[in-house]
């Protein structure tokens, strides 16, 4: 005999994932958008990215970095660092080659989570790394396919290295962040992003106090949205699904922010955008698929 599940059965640990794994995606999505109306406020890139992580560290240690011994703040350190670098490696890449070819290696992450995984021991399945297959070819179709102005070879090996070093940052947080509460990381994370971005904008004489409601606007809704509600979400589904089916549904980000700028920009939405989207969803359905 069955027992019907009632509205009070809590959820199981991989729908939970899933869930979590989506509201990340979202939150991230809406970064493309952030970052648009930030160039239009008068922001600079790295100043933005300073005063976001700035902001949520100054909200989340205070309330989730108490008893914390240096030993364990360590691990939590070294996963901001890595994800610093691999942003840093994405804007250092967009000065060079495409935004659309930028995104498109970032995005492979996936892949290279696997092929780290298969160095470490994890041989993937097959359904695994079509569902990879899928998102590489549903993230052309979104994103756009490189063109002329993709022939710069440091520049495609510094997207190619953000996206291997977000893999990293994928695998890292898998390992190192087990048992700790998603919060605190994340408020470990945003000290080691703003602290670095900080000095990245000072170096290029761009950092100031934001003088504008507009301004504060995009700060603080990059800070809510694309950190606190995205980042902890991002570390809950990973807890739950692992790094390689996290990171597949994370190729839906792309889909959100290409579908928000529709919403909120006005922008057009083309056909292969919808098509690619598909494409994308069955390879993030198809490595949900247990091996």
């Amino acid at each position: 005999m069955t027992v019907a599940p009632t509205a009070s059965t809590p959820p199981s640990p991989v729908r939970a994932g899933l869930g979590l794994a989506l509201l990340a995606a979202v939150g991230f999505g809406t970064l493309g958008v952030w970052g648009k109306l930030a160039a239009q406020v008068g922001l600079d890139p790295f100043a933005a990215l300073a005063w976001r992580f700035g902001l949520v560290a100054l909200i989340l240690l205070p309330l989730t970095g108490r008893g914390l011994s240096w030993r364990q703040r360590g691990p939590l350190l070294a996963v901001g660092l890595l994800y610093t670098v691999a942003t840093t490696c994405y804007f250092a890449a967009l000065d060079r080659i495409t935004a659309g070819t930028t995104s498109l290696l970032l995005y492979l992450a996936p892949a290279f989570v696997i092929l780290f995984g298969w160095l470490l021991g994890r041989r993937p399945d097959a359904p695994r790394l079509v569902a990879v297959a899928l998102a590489a070819l549903g993230l052309g179709l979104v994103i756009g396919i490189p063109g002329a102005g993709d022939r710069d070879p440091l520049g495609l090996g510094l997207a190619a290295g953000a996206g291997a070093l977000y893999a990293a940052y994928l695998l890292a947080s898998e390992r190192w962040l087990s048992g700790v509460a998603p919060l605190a990381s994340t408020g470990h994370m945003a000290l080691v992003g703003g602290l670095s971005f900080a000095a990245l904008s000072a170096g290029r004489g761009t950092l100031h106090v934001p003088t504008t409601p507009e301004q504060w606007g995009v700060i603080l809704g990059m800070a809510a949205l694309a950190t606190l509600v995205a980042v902890p979400a991002l570390y809950g589904a990973i807890a739950r699904l692992g790094a390689a089916r996290a990171s597949l549904i994370g190729t839906l980000e792309p889909l959100f922010t290409v579908l928000l700028a529709a919403l909120i920009l006005a922008e057009p939405l083309r056909m292969g955008v919808l098509l690619g989207g598909a494409l994308i969803l069955a390879g993030a359905v198809l490595a949900q698929r247990r091996s």
